[in-house]
C-alpha cells in the first residue's frame, strides 16, 4: 500500500507539511518526556506515602550539596526517595526544554504548547521546592495537582505531534465533544479531591468525584467507541480499561487506610496501592483529555490554498 505524503499551501503561499506528516523528532521527545514525568509521578507518590517528603530539609541543594553533586551512599531511607524525585524531576526539566527546542521548529500551536510545558516545569519544580522550604501543605496540594496538568499537556503533545494523530477525522456530534470536555473537566477535579483527601483527609469529596466519574466516562467512552476514528476508539477501550483497574485500586487503598481489614503484604501494600491509584489517575486525566482534543478537532481542515499556489506543492509517494 502506498504511503502518501501530501503538501498544501500555508499562510504566505509556503508549503507546508500536511496532516498526514508528523513530527518524528518532537514526538519522540514528547514521548520520553511522558515516560520520565511517569516514573516522576510514582516516585511523587512514593514521597508522599512514605512520609519522606521533609527526609531533605533544604532546596535547591541537598544537606548543602548541589542537588546532582550529592553522594549516593547518603541515599538511604526517606532520603532515597526524595533525592530521586529531585533528580527525576531535574530529569524532566531538561527533557522538556528539549522538547520545547523541538517544538519551537515547528512552529504555530506547537511552538506555544512548547513554552507552556516550559513554563509549568519550571513552576512545578518551584512549587516543590517551596513546599519543602515553608512547609505548607496548600502548596503540597498544588505541586501535586500541576503535575498531573503537565502529565496531560506531554499526552497532547505526542498526539499532535504524532503522524495519525494528524490525520483528519469525520466530524463528531457536538454533544460528544461537550461530554467528553466535561469528563476531562470531572477526572481532574477527582485528582484536586485526591490531593486534599491525601493533605488534608477529606474523603467525601473524592468519594462524591468517584461517582460521577464512575457515571460518566464509560457513557462517553461508549460513545467515542461507536465513532471510527484510529485514535478515540482504542483510547476509548484504554480509559474504559483503566477505569476497572482503578476502581479496585480505589477500594484496596480506602480498605488500606481507613478499616482495620488485614492487607495481604501489609506495609508494602499499603504504600503500593496509593501510588498505584495515583498513577492510574494520571493515566485517566491523560486520556481523557487526549479524547477531547481528538474530537474537538474532528472534521477540521486546513485553510484552502490561495490560487496560484498550489503550483509550489507536490505529492510525494513511495511504496510501504
Amino acid at each position: 500500500m502506498a504511503n502518501v505524503a501530501v503538501h498544501a499551501s500555508d499562510r504566505g503561499g509556503h508549503c507546508t507539511p500536511a496532516l498526514i506528516e508528523g513530527a518524528p523528532v518532537a514526538h519522540r521527545l514528547a514521548l520520553a518526556t511522558l515516560g520520565a514525568t511517569c516514573v516522576l509521578i510514582i516516585l511523587g507518590g512514593l514521597v508522599t506515602n512514605t512520609g519522606a517528603a521533609l527526609a531533605v530539609p533544604d532546596w535547591p541543594s541537598t544537606f548543602g550539596y548541589n542537588m546532582i553533586l550529592f553522594p549516593w551512599s547518603r541515599m538511604v531511607g526517606g532520603i532515597l526517595y526524595e533525592h530521586s524525585h529531585r533528580l527525576m524531576g531535574a530529569l524532566v526539566g531538561m527533557l522538556t526544554l528539549a522538547l520545547a527546542g523541538a517544538l519551537w521548529w515547528e512552529g504555530g500551536r506547537l511552538r506555544r504548547l512548547g513554552l507552556v510545558a516550559v513554563a509549568v516545569v519550571v513552576a512545578q519544580g518551584v512549587l516543590g521546592g517551596l513546599s519543602v522550604v515553608l512547609l505548607k501543605d496548600t502548596l503540597a496540594i498544588l505541586h501535586g495537582c500541576l503535575a498531573q496538568a503537565f502529565f496531560a499537556l506531554l499526552a497532547v503533545i505526542a498526539l499532535l505531534t504524532a503522524r495519525r494523530g494528524r490525520v483528519a477525522t469525520q466530524p463528531v456530534e457536538p454533544p460528544i465533544k461537550g461530554l467528553a470536555a466535561v469528563a476531562a473537566g470531572l477526572v481532574y477535579v477527582q485528582i484536586v479531591f485526591g490531593a486534599l483527601l491525601t493533605h488534608a483527609g477529606r474523603i467525601d469529596l473524592h468519594l462524591a468525584g468517584a461517582v460521577l466519574v464512575f457515571v460518566l466516562i464509560p457513557i462517553v467512552a461508549a460513545r467515542l467507541r461507536r465513532t471510527d476514528d484510529a485514535i478515540a476508539v482504542p483510547v476509548s477501550r484504554l480509559v474504559s480499561i483503566l477505569l476497572g483497574v482503578q476502581l479496585l485500586l480505589g477500594i484496596g487503598s480506602f480498605l488500606a487506610r481507613f478499616s482495620p481489614i488485614w492487607i495481604p503484604g501489609e506495609q508494602l501494600t499499603v504504600t503500593a496501592l496509593p501510588v498505584a491509584h495515583r498513577l492510574l489517575g494520571s493515566l485517566i486525566l491523560a486520556a481523557t483529555v487526549v479524547l477531547t482534543v481528538r474530537v474537538s478537532r474532528a472534521g477540521a481542515h486546513r485553510q484552502p490554498a490561495k490560487p496560484g499556489a498550489a503550483s509550489q506543492c507536490h505529492i510525494r509517494t513511495g511504496a510501504g
